[in-house]
């Protein structure tokens, strides 16, 4: 049952505690930290587990990845010259990863660990829509399994949030429901799935591909393909989904009574409030239009401009993040949250392409060479595969094939600028393949857990005496407002400029 809270009590709850995180130098990771060193500086210790070879350069990557981004200027100014000193006095950056045993660590660094260890934040993943088989598996499935493994030996742990997303729904359409995803569960009917036959699949492969594969190259894009081909075998649309999903399930099952929450946020955008609107890393869905826009490289989309588009701005799903640790703590359960905006505020890519155009034509984009503006066009955009791929034939492949019979009347003369606009053709079509079930999305999350918290800080998110807040109620969110004066500037000052 969710505890009644206020601001002050969420902060007060993370007083003395000992948090591990997993993703860290990811975006929402470096929100989640410093908010917590912002909100909370008496938090005894944030454990930061980071690819790294020793300590030393562990703590390189954390100061070079995290604590000296732009996000962290609030909490330096707040400091002045203790800023240093206050850091290392609360990161502890562990050289380690969620796909190695034992997360990596060394037998006297796991005792430790297991005797301090209040929370976990599993953050960890690869997001790559068109990742190797092998390494998303490694990490989005194998690495959950450790990080389960690793929470029953901590002597106190409170909580293990673990981060996953809404779209392990796969491409189901309507209202999708906060439950949990079964052992063996597929989105296809008549399937069933086995995540040790995927296991021994993948390490059959790799034996085969090293004794046959003639390069590198090779072995990488039949590892991809294979990830590709056995997500939509089970019905997700690529290997991401696919393994997050798996993930989820293996720790439903493996957990025992450890209090787990599922955290299952949508597209996550650049920061609505606080500590810096606009803020923003990793280019996002939404951002190709955008982006396309700034450099008008792009005349056309493949996007559905009416259905439902949901995001969510990273700030709200750390704030939400943190009220869910404080009012789930120490229950033995698990529960779900989809932190969304399509039911509460949705919001369409209709809006956003006129956001867009309206902003550009207020700001118009140079060209970068000498200063002078594009003549802004607007884009065009397709609505179904079909539409595109006749456009696409039309416009680019008719031609191709054009040149490549000119080519061969040439012996060979264009090879070279036949390749490469064939090359450019062929990512563009699998670029468009892959982002379509996001762009043409027809389903709507439902987020009655996440509302049941909302209610539990009712009227109490914005605590004037604590001057902190935990908002995470989309309902707030102009959303023409949001991507005109904060997320488009934010992607340009964050994502093109730097």
């Amino acid at each position: 049952m969710t505890r009644e809270l206020d601001a002050a009590a969420v902060v007060e709850y993370f007083r003395g505690k000992n948090i591990l995180i997993t993703g860290s130098t990811g975006f929402l990771g470096k929100v989640f930290v410093e908010k917590i060193l912002r909100v909370q500086p008496d938090v005894k210790k944030l454990f930061l587990l980071v690819r790294a070879v020793d300590v030393e350069s562990a703590k390189q990557r954390v100061q070079t990845e995290l604590t000296t981004r732009e996000i962290f200027q609030i909490l330096k100014d707040k400091h002045g010259i203790g800023f240093e000193d206050f850091i290392q006095e609360k990161i502890c950056p562990l050289p380690g990863d969620i796909m190695y045993e034992n997360l990596g660590l060394g037998n006297a660094q796991l005792t430790e660990l297991y005797k301090d260890i209040d929370i976990i934040i599993n953050g960890a993943a690869t997001t790559n829509f068109f990742e190797r088989y092998d390494v998303a598996f490694a990490s989005n499935v194998l690495g959950v399994k450790r990080i389960c493994g690793f929470a029953k030996n901590c002597d106190k742990l409170k909580m293990l949030l673990h981060v996953s997303t809404a779209y392990v729904a796969g491409e189901q359409e309507g209202l999708l429901q906060e439950k949990p995803l079964l052992m063996g569960e597929t989105l296809k009917e008549g399937t069933h799935l086995d995540i040790e036959s995927e296991l021994k699949l993948i390490e059959d492969t790799r034996i085969e591909l090293k004794a046959n594969c003639p390069s590198e190259r090779a072995e990488k894009k039949t590892m991809k393909e294979l990830g590709l081909k056995r997500a939509r075998e089970f019905g997700w649309p690529n290997s991401y989904v696919f393994t997050k999903a798996m993930g989820e399930m293996l720790l439903g099952h493996l957990r025992g009574e450890l209090p787990v929450v599922i955290f299952r946020p949508s597209i996550i955008t650049s920061i609505f409030k606080e500590p810096l609107p606009g803020w923003t890393e990793g280019v996002r869905t939404i951002d190709t239009v955008i982006i396309a826009y700034a450099k008008q490289a792009l005349s056309f989309f493949l996007v559905d401009l009416d259905p439902t588009m949901d995001v969510i701005p990273g700030d709200m799903v750390v704030n939400a993040m943190m009220v869910a640790v404080a009012a789930n703590s120490e229950e033995q359960a698990q529960t779900i949250y989809h932190v969304t905006s399509s039911l509460r505020n949705p919001t369409n890519y209709s809006l956003l392409a006129d956001s867009t155009h309206r902003y550009f034509l207020h700001h118009p984009p140079s060209s970068g060479k000498n200063g002078e503006s594009f003549r802004l066009r607007r884009m065009r955009f397709f609505s179904t595969v079909a539409r595109f791929r006749v456009y696409m034939a039309i416009k680019y492949k008719l031609p191709l094939e054009i040149l490549h019979l000119v080519n061969i009347a040439l012996c060979g003369a264009l090879s070279r600028r036949y390749k490469e606009l064939s090359r450019k053709y062929n990512y563009v079509m699998h670029l468009i393949e892959l982002y379509a079930p996001y762009t043409l999305y027809k389903g709507c999350f439902d987020d009655m857990n996440t509302e049941r918290l909302r209610v539990s800080m009712k009227n109490k998110e914005q605590d004037t005496n604590v001057g902190y807040e935990f908002g995470f109620d989309p309902k707030t969110i102009d959303w023409d407002e949001y991507f005109y004066s904060i997320h488009i500037p934010g992607v340009i000052k964050y994502l093109i400029s730097d």
